[in-house]
């Protein structure tokens, strides 16, 4: 007859001296422990970590023990559906003996390779990355492919910019027209117009001033009469 509190006991003792720093007893009666599970450091010393709860039953290990996760670092939901669903295989391909380690060795090695799909991931994103930028650049330097599809959908948006600017520029030389004075108007609204072009030039300091003395009368100056002189002679005036 299988002593099962023996077997029990005995498993309980090795997995302390194996997880000294993460095994945790928790209860006796029913026996409750928890075991905390890190993976191997992955890039940047980044881990992924889980603990597990495990609970005996009456006649473990020939019955499954019961198990779940109690906590969980970095991990998502679908990585905690996966250890789940190991923990239940594992349970049931080694049903009859004592498998505490066996599962929790499962469980070390699933963090391992969600650490190692998680290096996979970044490098493929990283990649992915500069696969854009190179395309990006290619684009940048060789331009799109015109196609008629394409250059008829440019010429399309440009002729209704073209058009919108023709519209707001005859907008806006109507409004200037409208508002526009005559020179006209402009008198009417401000007598002081025709005044303005001699106050500018006097507030300048263009002032003109003139000295009459510099001029003479007509009658003063001295002009000599063709007849007074000795050297005139009429006939000379016709030969020529």
């Amino acid at each position: 007859m299988t002593d099962y509190s023996e077997e029990q006991r005995n498993e309980l003792e090795a997995l302390e001296s194996i997880y000294p720093d993460s095994f945790t007893v928790l209860s006796e009666k029913p026996t409750t422990f928890t075991i905390t599970v890190t993976s191997e450091a992955g890039e940047n010393d980044e881990t992924v970590q889980t603990t597990l709860k495990f609970t005996y039953r009456e006649k473990y290990p020939d019955e499954t023990p019961l198990y779940e996760i109690v906590s969980q670092e970095n991990l998502d939901d679908n990585d905690v559906m996966d250890i789940i669903k190991l923990l239940e295989q594992q349970a049931e391909e080694n049903l009859g003996m004592v498998m505490i380690f066996t599962l929790v060795s499962a469980v070390q090695e699933k963090l391992n390779e969600i650490v190692d799909q998680m290096k996979t991931r970044r490098e493929e994103e990283k990649k992915q990355k500069e696969r854009e930028a190179e395309e990006e650049e290619k684009q940048r330097f060789h331009g799109t492919p015109v196609t008629i599809e394409n250059f008829l959908n440019w010429k399309a948006k440009f002729d209704a910019e073209l058009l919108e600017i023709k519209r707001k520029k005859m907008k806006e030389e109507e409004q200037a027209g409208k508002n526009k004075l005559s020179g006209k108007q402009l008198f009417e609204m401000d007598h002081n117009l025709d005044t303005s072009d001699i106050q500018f030039l006097e507030e300048a300091g263009n002032n003109v001033e003139v000295d009459e003395s510099l001029f003479q009368e007509m009658d003063d100056l001295e002009l000599e009469d063709e007849e007074d002189d000795p050297d005139y002679n009429p006939v000379n005036l016709d030969s020529d």
